[in-house]
């Protein structure tokens, strides 16, 4: 199985500059969207910082077998799994260095979803902190794979408020889990099965805060170019507003 993909992003309609960054490399099936926060330019540094720091990690640990594990990792994870959760911690790490090195950073941090995807095995290592998202778009039907760690998502969780007033709340942007804090964030990790035809979507909140669930699967069910599906994402949520950076990578398992 082999894959490719197109990302875009977009700095919408009300923002003054981008603080999203991507990475989508078909050459290691790894791609990955934070999300900056900070203001000032200083959210833009912590996203480029964040995934150079998780491009650096998976391509120093391409040879690591399950046999020669790290002590830290978790044996009930694939290798994949465990290189992502690495990835992460080391990007909290580089972002939170910074920020001690200068001043003038202090405050920023980022969300970041990331994923490796293992063609030979059929598998998808998925790894997140904070509100930046991953559905898996499968035979018509999506699905949301991750979980957003987040102050309004846990009032849904709770049944304090609906998942159509979340978009719209006014604390939609306060995250519970970020890098660059302080205390070194929990990893959400897990593995998930792939077949061929499977679409992969990562995106920042700036996509689902203007656009529902049903209102993504919809656009990537019109199926095609992986560019045209990503530009139209963006289009939309910019129709629907563009309050804020929009970020997408759409990601195809090919047979």
């Amino acid at each position: 199985m082999k894959f490719k993909s197109r990302g875009v992003t977009d700095r919408g309609l009300r923002r003054h500059h981008n603080e999203d960054e991507l990475l989508a490399r078909d050459d290691l099936a790894l791609y990955v969207v934070a999300d900056g926060m900070g203001g000032h330019a200083a959210g833009e540094v912590a996203a480029d910082l964040a995934v150079k720091a998780v491009a650096r990690v998976i391509e120093a640990t391409q040879s690591s077998e399950d046999d020669t594990w790290p002590n830290e990792w978790d044996a009930r994870l694939s290798a994949n799994a465990n290189r992502l959760r690495q990835a992460v911690l080391s990007a909290h790490r580089t972002v939170t260095g910074a920020v001690e090195g200068n001043a003038e950073l202090r405050g920023m941090g980022a969300t970041i979803v990331a994923a490796l995807l293992d063609g030979d095995r059929g598998r998808l290592s998925l790894a997140h902190v904070g509100d930046s998202r991953a559905y898996l778009f499968r035979e018509g039907a999506m699905r949301l794979i991750t979980s957003d760690h987040s102050w309004v998502h846990e009032q849904v969780v709770a049944g304090l408020l609906s998942e159509g007033a979340a978009r719209n709340h006014p604390l939609k942007n306060v995250v519970t889990r970020a890098l660059g804090g302080t205390q070194e964030p929990a990893v959400d990790v897990e593995d998930l099965g792939l077949v061929a035809g499977d679409l992969l979507l990562l995106c920042s909140d700036g996509l689902n805060t203007m656009l529902a669930d049903e209102e993504i699967g919809a656009v990537l069910a019109r199926g095609g170019d992986l560019a045209r599906l990503a530009y139209q994402l963006v289009a939309e949520a910019n129709r629907k507003g563009g309050i804020d950076n929009i970020t997408v990578i759409i990601a195809q398992a090919l047979p």
